[in-house]
């Protein structure tokens, strides 16, 4: 229970920058050791091969020259027994189960993947519900960059009302919003940028 009491201020956190403002952020909302485990996690499947290149939509479909998203990805599993991917999901369970009790959301699954972008690579604008799918209700993406500077780029960039909010992807910070409503892009960045990212579903 340790985990639900020290984490329900970033729920809060989240839920109430939703409500307020149709995009929830906390920028710590990772604790600083999972932050660099699940950091280290990445890190290694990237140099052993793991991550591969992210399709586009529920189908298999072609982007051989990433003309639409460059990110290679690794979907998380409990079953993988890595510690890192083990605790960032049981902390989605609870935030599910927040969510639930408090705003009565019908939440009953999630998925979720590593991200890497390389220097230069992107993700053009999109929403993350697929068309003839409507499973996917809350986009959570969550940051593991040490020591983002300004000037590094690779901002997510969310829009609405006719306006862009710029996010930038520092360590431990998590942004929340609905996943059929907004609209959003990664821009470009200087150097590799890295994030765990995802949607908590009803199925």
């Amino acid at each position: 229970m340790y985990l639900h009491r020290h984490m329900t201020a970033q729920f809060e956190e989240l839920i109430e920058g939703f409500i307020t403002n149709k995009i929830g952020i906390s920028d710590v909302f990772l604790a600083a050791p999972l932050a660099l485990l699940l950091q280290k996690n990445l890190q290694q499947l990237h140099a052993d091969g793991e991550m591969h290149l992210a399709g586009i939509g529920n189908a298999v479909v072609s982007d051989p020259l990433q003309k639409l998203r460059g990110d290679k990805i690794y979907w998380l599993d409990k079953k993988n027994r890595n510690a890192g991917q083990m605790e960032f999901l049981d902390m989605v369970d609870q935030l599910i189960d927040h969510l639930n009790s408090t705003c009565y959301t019908g939440i009953n699954a999630c998925e979720f993947h590593y991200a890497f972008y390389e220097t230069g690579s992107f993700y053009k604008r999109h929403k993350d519900q697929f068309r003839n799918d409507s499973d996917r209700k809350y986009s959570l993406v969550s940051y593991l960059n040490d020591d983002w500077l300004v000037t590094d780029g690779g901002e997510l960039v969310v829009y609405q009302n006719g306006g862009a909010q710029k996010i930038e992807p520092a360590i431990r910070k998590a942004v929340f919003f609905q996943s059929n409503e907004m609209e959003h892009e990664v821009r470009a960045a200087t150097r590799p940028r890295m994030s765990v990212t995802g949607w908590l579903k009803r199925v």
